[in-house]
């Protein structure tokens, strides 16, 4: 791991700032505006533009790769991304915060496209499981980090939004000083929605359920923090403790499914963590509150894992790198609805109303994936589970494809 940390540190770097932007722009944007008086309809609707400008991207960015090549294309997407930011500063209005909210969709998108070909065309066969590793823990991590920054002091009101247009901004240096070659790059194929569904439903629901279940959470945990009369920093705080739990026990839950049929494990991890968030819904307080988040993200944080896992077992290996990139669009047209309904369910039924509809999330994946057990037997041969981050996953399927060149 440390070699391949050598080897590739700046553009894990440059993916860290990216990371630690990202985590505090989505948080920073929703307090920002329930303070600014938005409705949690208004805050839904404003970040469910990322989601949609991820779809968009995920067609678009990977034609302008072609057509340009990865340095002018990243470059171009961080500065729109860096300009985002300082507009979020210059406005409060929910119109052009929403409009910024799309084109940072887009852009990141396209930013962690082009990060992960780089990568890519850094990985061979004895190396890959230790970039994957460290890439998961920098996605995590900078993640929990940028979250975290929420509770920074901020008289001014826009220091915070300027440090996200700095760390955006200065993850270009790494980016561009990489002695790595930009590797060739063709946009890749895509499995058809309807191909997917017939070799693995279970995965492309899991996908979509999982996307609503995280977004829901990353946009409506800080709503719910508020609603129980927290300050800013400890509503953030509860994204910190749900994103690093959800890390941390990606590696043991993929282990155990790696040794038994993925679908119960699926369906246990769901049907536990549908008992948290009722336990969420009752009101717990102090260690008892971050408990039963821990519990919560510690099982249903690796689902979309699993997920993709399950896909793979079923897929041909010329299928992988394709079905990734659907899986991709389900995971954001799932986060697109998540972010629309989480913030709705805390205006309609508040607090306790909002871990209940989470409750209801659980429970429809822990029904999908017990019935599959019993129209379909287990694959008797499995590939190992890779830690995936669902918030910011995107061509991941690339990574985990083993290189047979030697082979011929």
């Amino acid at each position: 791991m440390v070699r391949a940390l050598q080897e590739s540190w700046t553009l894990f770097l440059g993916l860290l700032l990216l990371m630690i932007s990202n985590g505090l722009l989505v948080t920073l944007l929703t307090l920002r505006g329930a303070e600014l008086g938005f409705s949690q309809t208004t805050i839904g609707i404003m970040q469910a533009c990322y989601p949609l400008g991820a779809l968009f991207g995920c067609v678009v960015v990977p034609r302008l790769i072609e057509q340009v090549g990865h340095i002018r294309t990243f470059g171009a997407l961080a500065s729109l991304c860096s300009t985002a930011s300082l507009i979020h500063m210059l406005t409060q209005d929910p119109f052009s915060w929403s409009a910024m909210r799309f084109l940072a969709g887009f852009c990141f998108t396209g930013l962690y496209v082009i990060a992960e070909s780089w990568l890519n065309a850094r990985a061979q066969n004895q190396n890959r499981a230790a970039i994957l590793s460290i890439y998961f823990i920098v996605q995590t991590g900078g993640s929990a980090s940028g979250v975290a920054m929420v509770g920074l002091p901020d008289p001014s009101g826009g220091l915070l939004f300027a440090i996200t247009s700095i760390l955006v901004s200065i993850c270009l240096v790494p980016m561009l000083i990489t002695r790595v070659k930009a590797p060739e790059y063709s946009a890749p194929d895509r499995l058809s929605i309807r191909t997917l569904i017939g070799i693995s439903p279970m995965a492309v629901s899991g996908a979509v359920l999982n996307g609503m279940a995280q977004v829901a959470l990353f946009v409506g945990l800080p709503l719910y923090g508020l609603a129980r009369g927290m300050s800013d920093g400890q509503a953030a705080s509860l994204l910190v403790i749900v994103t690093l739990s959800g890390a941390i026990c990606q590696f043991p839950i993929g282990w155990l499914s790696d040794r038994m049929d993925r679908r119960l494990v699926v369906a246990g991890a769901s049907l536990i963590g549908a008992g948290f968030f009722a336990l969420l819904a009752v009101g717990p307080t102090g260690i008892w509150l971050y408990a039963a988040l821990a519990g919560m993200a510690a099982v249903t944080f690796p689902i979309y894992s699993l997920c993709v896992a399950h896909a793979n077992d079923r897929l041909q290996p010329n299928q992988i790198v394709p079905a990734s990139g659907t899986l991709v669009m389900a995971l954001n047209v799932g986060s697109l609805i998540g972010a629309l309904l989480g913030p709705a369910a805390i205006r309609m039924f508040g607090a306790s109303g909002f871990m209940i509809f989470m409750a209801g999330i659980a429970l429809t994946t822990f029904g999908i994936a017990w019935l599959r057990t019993s129209r379909r037997a287990a694959p008797l041969e499995t590939g190992p589970t890779t830690a995936i981050a669902a918030v910011g996953a995107q061509g991941i399927g690339e990574l985990t494809q083993p290189d047979h060149s030697d082979d011929r």
